[in-house]
Formats: structure tokens, sequence, C-alpha cells
């Protein structure tokens, strides 16, 4: 009996390989680190202003992700955000409040200013590793407690085994869960390793339903890298060119220095363009780059947050 030989031509492709297929993601290493240092060198100086700093500020996600939060701290957390537009109020206020779930309705019944967003992490971050419906509900919950924004984690084991189909049923739920409320997809690049698992993942996770895609849970290491983000703004650029839907950035993990912050945003403003330089499509995980920041404007050092 002569067995057929198979035709890989003709073998039919899932549409995440066809999805997949639209984008360019065999991108060399080398060159993403190459075209980082550029921008590093060219333009980062450029854009180390004041009125940049300002606007920085006001991309802030004041953070509050720890095992000894209570009550009690996350009210005087959100206190520190309304006695901020009180004694600064020329400046900008942070863009968000991002706390876990079990403290959205703290935040929401305590925080007195307009235009500050409530995130809440879900989905068992920062692992991802629970079952579905565990992770559906405790989204669902946190957006019924106040949360307007929801940061979850992408399936990083799925992913990294080949289940895409997997990994978009998981955030497609999570998504559905959200409602009109905007969700952010954390990538967690350290375990990504290399920059065509970074493409794929963050092509995936728009295509899945990200209305944001983020870099890191800032609970591992390495977090947010300026790499990581040259990719990530990179397929936010293809995606946005092939489907006309605009994708945030957040950067978020080892945002240390308010060198690290410009750096992001001359990456964004490089690959990007002006269209996402609002405080609604980029913004910066960090707590410890707030009082920097602030430092920076005012002229004097000050510990307000």
């Amino acid at each position: 009996m002569e067995l057929k030989k198979i035709d890989a031509q003709n073998t039919p492709k899932s549409k995440y390989e066809e999805v997949l297929n639209k984008y360019n993601v065999e991108i060399d290493d080398a060159t993403v680190q190459e075209e980082v240092k550029r921008i590093i060198a060219e333009k980062v100086p450029q854009n180390d202003t004041l009125e940049v700093k300002k606007f920085l500020m006001g991309s802030v996600e004041l953070t509050s992700l720890n095992t000894q939060d209570s009550d009690e701290s996350i009210m005087a957390f959100t206190e520190k955000v309304n006695r901020f537009d009180e004694e600064y109020p020329t400046l900008p206020h942070v863009a968000t409040i991002c706390v876990y779930p079990c403290f959205a309705s703290v935040v929401s019944n305590t925080l007195e200013v307009d235009g500050v967003e409530i995130a809440c992490v879900s989905g068992s971050f920062p692992s991802s590793q629970a079952l579905i419906e565990v992770k559906v509900a405790e989204t669902a919950l946190a957006v019924k407690d106040g949360a307007t924004e929801i940061d979850i984690v992408m399936p990083v084991g799925k992913f990294l085994s080949g289940d895409y189909e997997g990994v978009c049923d998981d955030i497609s739920e999570m998504k559905g869960a959200c409602g009109d409320k905007a969700m952010k997809v954390i990538l967690e690049t350290g375990l990504l390793k290399t920059a065509k698992n970074i493409k794929i993942a963050s092509i995936l996770s728009m295509y899945a339903g990200a209305d944001y895609i983020k870099t890191s849970t800032g609970k591992l290491s390495p977090a947010a890298t300026p790499e990581a983000a040259y990719v990530m703004c990179q397929a936010i650029k293809e995606y946005y060119d092939e489907t006309g839907i605009q994708i945030g950035f957040k950067p978020a993990g080892g945002l240390n220095t308010v060198t690290d912050a410009l750096t992001y945003y001359s990456i964004v403003k490089e690959i990007l363009g002006e269209k996402w330089l609002t405080n609604k499509w980029f913004r910066l995980g960090t707590s410890r780059l707030a009082n920097m920041l602030l430092s920076e404007v005012i002229g004097e050092e000050t510990k307000f947050f």
C-alpha cells in the first residue's frame, strides 16, 4: 500500500496562523537592540524637557499591589491623589490608580478627582494560572465594584507551549467580562525571551480583544525593557495600519529613573507618533517615578506620594 505524501501547501492553516501571516514576525533581536540604542542616543536628549516631564506625570498609573495592602492603606493611597489635585492644581494628575480587585470599591468610594481611572489587576494576577471561570468571575466583580480598566496577564504557559487558541480564548473571555471597560493584556515579556515571541504575543493579544498591551507585571525580572517596548510598539503600529484599531501601550516594572520614562516616551514618539502621546494611549506602570517626576517639575526634591 502506497502512502500519500502530505502537501504542506494545501494543509489548512489555523485562523491564528492566518492572522500572524499578515505581519512581520521574523524580527532579529540584534537589529532591535541597535535601533533602541539609536533612539536612546538621538531622541532621549531631545525629549528631556519640562513639558515632556509634565506629560509623563499625567501618564503615570499609581500602583499598589502589595501583600500587606488593606482597606485603610488603599484609602490613604487614594487620598494622596485627591490632595495632589488640591495642592498642585496647575499640574496634571496621575492617569490611573491601580489596585487588586478587592479594593476597587474602596478606591471608587474615596476618589474625588475627575479623569483618574480605576484599574484592577485581574484574572489570577500575576500568574494567570487559574480556571477560566475563576478569572472571568474576578474580572466581572472588579468591574461591578467600580473598576474602569482591567489589567490581565496573558497565559504565558499556554503561549510558550504553542497553544495560541487557548491564549486567545482566555483573553477573549475576560474581555467579554470587562463589558465596555478597557482591558490591558500583560505579556510578561521577560519570560518570552525573543523579539519574535514578543511580536507574536502582541499581535495575538490585540486580535483577541486587548485595548492596551503592557510589558510586565513587575513581579518578575526582567520586567519592562526598551527592546520589548520597541517590538510592542512596532506591533501596535502594524496592527493599526492593518485594522484601523488604535491600541494603547503601557510599560510597567523596572521603571526606576526619569531617564527610563523618557526612553519609553521616545520609543513611542519615534514608532507610533503624536497620536499616541496622550495619557489615554500611553501609560507608565510605576509609583516610584511619580515623586521623581514631580521633584524635577517643581525644582525641589519631594516625596508627595
